[in-house]
């Protein structure tokens, strides 16, 4: 009789530690690090449209995408990495479209004004 491989949450735990992709490596550090240009952005969302840098969000969209290409074509495939920059790139095209929509936006829109007494 042979003996069944284990289940449950323990032995998957433990193939994901070991996996190629797995804490042990920079396939997972990477990616972990690679958030804090997520939250970044995220937290820069809510400042004024003014102090967007259209050069730097420009190439921020370029290195997600690069990266993006290159999380899917290595091997093993680094998903954490993709998803990382997939949420990166949604973030900054999000960025560069208040950026636009402030230097560029409809100029009959006037700003609102405060009404002096």
């Amino acid at each position: 009789m042979s003996a069944k491989p284990a289940t449950g949450l323990v032995p998957q735990l433990q193939a994901f530690i070991n996996s190629p992709t797995g804490p042990k490596t920079t396939h997972f550090w990477g990616p972990v690090a690679n958030w804090g240009f997520v939250l970044a952005g995220l937290s820069d969302s809510q400042k004024s449209p003014e102090l967007i840098s259209g050069n730097m969000t420009g190439v921020m969209c370029v290195y997600s995408a690069l990266f993006m290409r290159f999380a899917w074509e290595i091997n093993p495939r680094n998903y954490l990495l993709l998803a990382c920059h997939a949420a990166n790139e949604t973030v900054q095209l999000n960025q560069l479209r208040r950026w636009y929509g402030y230097h560029y936006g409809d100029p009959t829109k006037e700003t609102p004004q405060v009404a002096s007494a």
